[in-house]
Protein backbone atom coordinates (compact mmCIF):
# COMPACT_ATOMS: atom_id res chain seq x y z
CA UNK A 1 0.00 0.00 0.00
CA UNK A 2 1.38 3.35 -0.94
CA UNK A 3 2.31 5.83 1.69
CA UNK A 4 -0.60 8.17 2.39
CA UNK A 5 -0.04 11.71 1.20
CA UNK A 6 -1.40 14.86 2.77
CA UNK A 7 -2.09 18.21 1.18
CA UNK A 8 -0.45 21.19 2.85
CA UNK A 9 -1.49 24.83 2.81
CA UNK A 10 0.81 26.92 0.68
CA UNK A 11 1.78 30.55 0.47
CA UNK A 12 0.34 33.26 -1.73
CA UNK A 13 2.97 32.46 -4.36
CA UNK A 14 0.72 29.62 -5.54
CA UNK A 15 -1.63 32.30 -6.83
CA UNK A 16 1.16 33.11 -9.27
CA UNK A 17 0.64 29.67 -10.78
CA UNK A 18 -2.99 30.49 -11.38
CA UNK A 19 -2.07 33.84 -12.94
CA UNK A 20 0.36 32.02 -15.21
CA UNK A 21 -1.98 29.24 -16.28
CA UNK A 22 -5.62 30.38 -15.99
CA UNK A 23 -7.87 33.44 -15.82
CA UNK A 24 -10.00 31.78 -13.17
CA UNK A 25 -9.00 33.70 -10.05
CA UNK A 26 -11.43 33.65 -7.21
CA UNK A 27 -9.92 31.87 -4.24
CA UNK A 28 -6.64 31.34 -2.46
CA UNK A 29 -5.12 28.02 -3.37
CA UNK A 30 -3.51 25.04 -1.69
CA UNK A 31 -0.60 22.87 -2.50
CA UNK A 32 -0.76 19.16 -3.15
CA UNK A 33 1.11 16.52 -1.18
CA UNK A 34 4.89 16.73 -1.46
CA UNK A 35 7.27 13.75 -1.44
CA UNK A 36 10.16 13.68 1.00
CA UNK A 37 13.13 15.38 -0.63
CA UNK A 38 16.30 13.41 -1.34
CA UNK A 39 19.72 15.10 -1.24
CA UNK A 40 19.66 15.44 -5.04
CA UNK A 41 16.20 16.95 -5.15
CA UNK A 42 17.03 19.25 -2.25
CA UNK A 43 19.82 20.90 -4.24
CA UNK A 44 17.42 21.36 -7.15
CA UNK A 45 14.70 22.78 -4.91
CA UNK A 46 17.06 25.38 -3.47
CA UNK A 47 17.67 26.76 -6.96
CA UNK A 48 13.95 26.97 -7.82
CA UNK A 49 11.41 29.57 -6.90
CA UNK A 50 8.21 28.51 -5.14
CA UNK A 51 6.28 29.10 -8.38
CA UNK A 52 8.67 26.93 -10.40
CA UNK A 53 8.43 24.13 -7.85
CA UNK A 54 4.64 24.26 -7.93
CA UNK A 55 4.58 24.12 -11.73
CA UNK A 56 7.01 21.19 -11.73
CA UNK A 57 4.96 19.39 -9.09
CA UNK A 58 1.80 19.70 -11.17
CA UNK A 59 3.54 18.58 -14.34
CA UNK A 60 5.02 15.53 -12.61
CA UNK A 61 1.48 14.42 -11.77
CA UNK A 62 0.85 14.10 -15.49
CA UNK A 63 -2.33 16.17 -15.45
CA UNK A 64 -2.74 18.46 -18.44
CA UNK A 65 -3.08 22.07 -17.34
CA UNK A 66 -4.97 22.88 -20.53
CA UNK A 67 -7.45 20.11 -19.77
CA UNK A 68 -7.88 21.34 -16.19
CA UNK A 69 -8.65 24.83 -17.50
CA UNK A 70 -11.24 23.48 -19.93
CA UNK A 71 -13.04 21.71 -17.10
CA UNK A 72 -13.65 24.85 -15.03
CA UNK A 73 -16.37 26.55 -17.16
CA UNK A 74 -18.17 23.20 -17.52
CA UNK A 75 -18.15 22.77 -13.75
CA UNK A 76 -19.30 26.35 -13.25
CA UNK A 77 -22.21 25.80 -15.63
CA UNK A 78 -23.25 22.61 -13.81
CA UNK A 79 -23.01 24.36 -10.43
CA UNK A 80 -24.98 27.35 -11.72
CA UNK A 81 -27.96 25.06 -12.28
CA UNK A 82 -27.99 24.39 -8.54
CA UNK A 83 -26.94 27.71 -7.00
CA UNK A 84 -26.23 31.38 -7.76
CA UNK A 85 -23.81 32.31 -10.57
CA UNK A 86 -21.35 33.89 -8.14
CA UNK A 87 -21.32 30.87 -5.85
CA UNK A 88 -21.01 28.57 -8.86
CA UNK A 89 -17.88 30.46 -9.97
CA UNK A 90 -16.33 30.33 -6.52
CA UNK A 91 -16.98 26.61 -6.06
CA UNK A 92 -15.67 25.83 -9.56
CA UNK A 93 -12.49 27.75 -8.72
CA UNK A 94 -12.09 25.69 -5.56
CA UNK A 95 -12.39 22.48 -7.57
CA UNK A 96 -9.55 23.77 -9.75
CA UNK A 97 -7.19 25.08 -7.09
CA UNK A 98 -7.68 22.44 -4.40
CA UNK A 99 -6.83 19.57 -6.76
CA UNK A 100 -3.59 21.14 -8.03
CA UNK A 101 -0.67 18.80 -7.48
CA UNK A 102 -2.90 15.83 -6.64
CA UNK A 103 -3.98 12.80 -8.72
CA UNK A 104 -7.43 14.37 -9.00
CA UNK A 105 -8.93 16.61 -11.65
CA UNK A 106 -11.37 19.45 -10.96
CA UNK A 107 -14.13 17.17 -12.26
CA UNK A 108 -13.41 14.62 -9.52
CA UNK A 109 -14.10 17.16 -6.79
CA UNK A 110 -17.03 18.70 -8.67
CA UNK A 111 -18.90 15.43 -9.16
CA UNK A 112 -18.68 14.67 -5.44
CA UNK A 113 -20.09 18.10 -4.59
CA UNK A 114 -22.99 17.55 -7.00
CA UNK A 115 -23.64 14.06 -5.64
CA UNK A 116 -23.52 15.21 -2.03
CA UNK A 117 -25.35 18.54 -2.04
CA UNK A 118 -26.43 19.25 -5.63
CA UNK A 119 -30.00 18.69 -4.53
CA UNK A 120 -29.53 21.17 -1.68
CA UNK A 121 -28.30 24.17 -3.68
CA UNK A 122 -24.67 23.24 -2.92
CA UNK A 123 -25.24 24.90 0.43
CA UNK A 124 -22.42 25.22 2.94
CA UNK A 125 -25.07 24.83 5.63
CA UNK A 126 -26.17 21.42 4.37
CA UNK A 127 -26.18 18.81 7.15
CA UNK A 128 -27.15 15.18 6.71
CA UNK A 129 -29.20 13.13 9.14
CA UNK A 130 -25.97 11.36 10.10
CA UNK A 131 -24.20 14.65 10.81
CA UNK A 132 -22.14 15.19 7.64
CA UNK A 133 -21.51 18.89 7.07
CA UNK A 134 -20.85 21.27 4.18
CA UNK A 135 -20.84 21.12 0.39
CA UNK A 136 -18.67 17.99 0.39
CA UNK A 137 -20.43 16.46 3.40
CA UNK A 138 -17.59 15.67 5.78
CA UNK A 139 -18.40 13.82 8.98
CA UNK A 140 -17.13 15.51 12.18
CA UNK A 141 -14.68 12.64 12.75
CA UNK A 142 -13.29 13.02 9.23
CA UNK A 143 -12.88 16.77 9.66
CA UNK A 144 -10.99 16.32 12.92
CA UNK A 145 -8.74 13.64 11.42
CA UNK A 146 -7.54 16.22 8.90
CA UNK A 147 -7.01 18.97 11.45
CA UNK A 148 -10.31 20.83 11.09
CA UNK A 149 -13.21 21.42 13.42
CA UNK A 150 -16.66 20.25 12.29
CA UNK A 151 -17.79 23.90 12.21
CA UNK A 152 -15.05 24.71 9.68
CA UNK A 153 -16.75 22.43 7.18
CA UNK A 154 -19.24 25.25 6.62
CA UNK A 155 -16.34 27.18 5.12
CA UNK A 156 -16.27 26.12 1.46
CA UNK A 157 -12.50 26.38 1.10
CA UNK A 158 -11.72 24.31 4.19
CA UNK A 159 -14.43 21.82 3.31
CA UNK A 160 -12.90 21.39 -0.16
CA UNK A 161 -9.46 20.86 1.38
CA UNK A 162 -10.82 18.26 3.79
CA UNK A 163 -12.66 16.53 0.93
CA UNK A 164 -9.44 16.23 -1.09
CA UNK A 165 -7.56 14.89 1.93
CA UNK A 166 -10.33 12.37 2.58
CA UNK A 167 -10.32 11.28 -1.05
CA UNK A 168 -6.53 10.89 -0.93
CA UNK A 169 -6.80 8.65 2.12
CA UNK A 170 -9.49 6.58 0.38
CA UNK A 171 -7.31 6.31 -2.73
CA UNK A 172 -4.60 4.85 -0.53
CA UNK A 173 -7.01 2.29 0.93
CA UNK A 174 -8.25 1.49 -2.60
CA UNK A 175 -4.69 0.81 -3.81
CA UNK A 176 -4.92 3.62 -6.36
CA UNK A 177 -8.28 2.62 -7.83
CA UNK A 178 -10.13 5.92 -8.35
CA UNK A 179 -13.63 4.44 -8.57
CA UNK A 180 -13.18 2.45 -5.38
CA UNK A 181 -11.76 5.52 -3.64
CA UNK A 182 -14.86 7.53 -4.55
CA UNK A 183 -17.05 4.67 -3.38
CA UNK A 184 -15.20 4.56 -0.06
CA UNK A 185 -15.74 8.32 0.24
CA UNK A 186 -19.38 7.43 0.84
CA UNK A 187 -18.71 4.27 2.81
CA UNK A 188 -19.35 0.60 2.12
CA UNK A 189 -22.28 -1.62 1.26
CA UNK A 190 -25.34 -1.08 -0.97
CA UNK A 191 -25.51 2.65 -0.22
CA UNK A 192 -21.92 3.11 -1.40
CA UNK A 193 -22.66 1.08 -4.55
CA UNK A 194 -25.61 3.35 -5.33
CA UNK A 195 -23.43 6.38 -4.63
CA UNK A 196 -20.83 5.26 -7.16
CA UNK A 197 -23.53 4.78 -9.81
CA UNK A 198 -24.77 8.30 -9.09
CA UNK A 199 -21.25 9.68 -9.48
CA UNK A 200 -20.86 7.95 -12.83
CA UNK A 201 -24.09 9.46 -14.13
CA UNK A 202 -23.00 12.91 -13.00
CA UNK A 203 -19.56 12.48 -14.53
CA UNK A 204 -20.99 11.30 -17.83
CA UNK A 205 -23.13 14.44 -18.03
CA UNK A 206 -20.10 16.62 -17.25
CA UNK A 207 -17.95 14.84 -19.84
CA UNK A 208 -20.63 15.23 -22.51
CA UNK A 209 -20.77 18.94 -21.75
CA UNK A 210 -16.98 19.09 -21.91
CA UNK A 211 -16.93 17.34 -25.30
CA UNK A 212 -19.47 19.83 -26.66
CA UNK A 213 -17.31 22.69 -25.43
CA UNK A 214 -14.25 21.23 -27.15
CA UNK A 215 -16.19 20.85 -30.41
CA UNK A 216 -17.32 24.48 -30.27
CA UNK A 217 -13.77 25.66 -29.65
CA UNK A 218 -12.47 23.52 -32.53
CA UNK A 219 -15.13 24.91 -34.89
CA UNK A 220 -14.36 28.47 -33.85
CA UNK A 221 -10.63 27.92 -34.38
CA UNK A 222 -11.30 26.35 -37.78
CA UNK A 223 -13.50 29.28 -38.77
CA UNK A 224 -10.87 31.77 -37.67
CA UNK A 225 -8.14 30.01 -39.66
CA UNK A 226 -10.30 30.03 -42.80
CA UNK A 227 -10.89 33.76 -42.47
Amino acid sequence: MRKQTIIKKISCLTIGLALFWTPVLFMACSKGPQPAASHASLDRDLSETSLEKEIRNVMEKGISMAERKRQVPVIELAFARQTTPERARNLAALCYFKTLGTPFSPLDLAEIALAETGGHSLSSKATSTKGAIGVWQLMPKQARSHGYTPEEMRNDEKCAEAAVRTLLSKLDVADGNMDRAKKFYCGVGPQADAYLKKLRIIRQALLEELDQTKEKVALNEKGSSIQ
